[in-house]
């Protein structure tokens, strides 16, 4: 749709090589689940001579390793516990949903992340550098923020070809009101039709307006704590603040119900979320993956994925221990049946 919209709009030449065009509309690595590409960055680099790039090749092949991790390590981990609480809420406390609520944010983060790193890394290996996908979305201090680093490909997708020609920030308070809940419930629609969805929308939507209202919305571009080893105690809280308002959103957009998901609520703010989370052993190595992994993700959220530049400084045993344990982790944890990619299904 890019493609023709852009070509109509006189803003890209439509190309006369239907090879090339067909490996643009067909490229593997991003075929199922994203990013979502543009002609204009993808279709140069298909029709220009490309050479075999060694240091961009290793790139790519770091970045499979994190989405691998990610996927393999974190999301399926936690798809299991995120399931097993969401199918059987009612027998649970409310102090342990909010652990379920918690699995599904990384399990889905995780999960579409993953699937993202590993084709950027895959496409690198053939010499295209596909768009960025996820910018350290769970860092976010606002849900503004939030949403210009989750699925970047498809929200700016949504704002270039949606929101600007609907008037973008531009006119009455009423028409920016009415283009935010549009691009919104658009995207609700867009991962399926079912009320949970279009709730989550909502949701977000006004999540958002407040800071649109405010003009606030672009208020935290820079990465946070950009050259500091920790946070401002503000900037915590913010991020703690926008982690638990995008975790709630979730509970809407993993219940297969709307009257599941507000089940799931209610029993959340009962007098039981007070009582001790019925969590088992077994889940207490993953609560250290998981801090392992918010680690590493916040000591590279400043590079294009987590450990694009990890070591790069150091001996290179000091690289390939690390990423020898990154192996051995997924070894280990990795599940023995298959879960499949959340947004193989969008």
């Amino acid at each position: 749709m890019s493609y023709i919209i852009d070509v109509y709009k006189n803003k890209a030449q439509p190309t006369k090589d239907f090879i090339a065009y067909a490996v643009f509309v067909s490229f593997f690595p991003l075929l199922v689940a994203g990013p979502i590409e543009r002609a204009g960055h993808l279709l140069p680099q298909i029709l220009k001579k490309r050479n075999f790039n060694f240091d961009f090749a290793v790139d790519g092949l770091k970045q499979i390793l994190w989405g691998l991790f990610k996927k393999l390590v974190i999301a399926d981990n936690c798809a299991e516990y995120a399931n097993q609480i969401f199918n059987n809420q009612a027998t649970y406390s409310g102090s342990t949903l909010v652990f379920g609520a918690v699995f599904f944010s990384f399990q889905i983060y995780c999960d579409f992340s993953g699937y993202s790193d590993i084709a950027i890394g895959s496409a690198k290996l053939f010499g295209i550098d596909l768009l960025r996908n996820f910018a350290f979305p769970y860092f976010s201090r606002d849900i503004a923020e939030f949403w210009r680093r989750w699925h970047i490909s498809l929200s700016s997708w949504f704002k270039d070809y949606l929101y600007i020609p609907l008037g973008g920030s531009n006119g009455s308070t009423l028409v920016k009101v009415r283009n935010i809940f549009v691009i919104f419930l658009v995207s609700g629609f867009w991962h399926g039709a079912n009320w949970t969805f279009i709730v989550w929308g909502l949701l977000n939507a006004s999540f958002f307006l407040p800071l649109l209202l405010l003009n606030k919305n672009r208020k935290n571009i820079a990465t946070v704590a950009t050259g500091k080893i920790f946070p401002s105690l503000r900037d915590a809280m913010n991020m703690i603040i926008t982690f638990s308002l995008t975790t709630f959103a979730w509970i809407f957009f993993r219940s297969e119900s709307l009257h599941q998901a507000f089940a799931f609520i209610g029993n959340i703010f009962s007098v039981s979320f007070f009582s001790i989370p019925d969590i088992s052993k077994k889940v207490v190595p993953l609560l250290g993956l998981i801090i392992f992994f918010i680690s590493i993700e916040w000591f590279g959220r400043e590079n294009q994925y987590a450990i694009s530049h990890i070591g790069l400084r150091k001996h290179y045993l000091i690289r390939w221990s690390f990423f020898s344990f990154i192996l051995l982790l997924i070894g280990v944890y990795m599940q023995t049946t298959e879960t499949p990619f959340i947004y193989f299904q969008f």
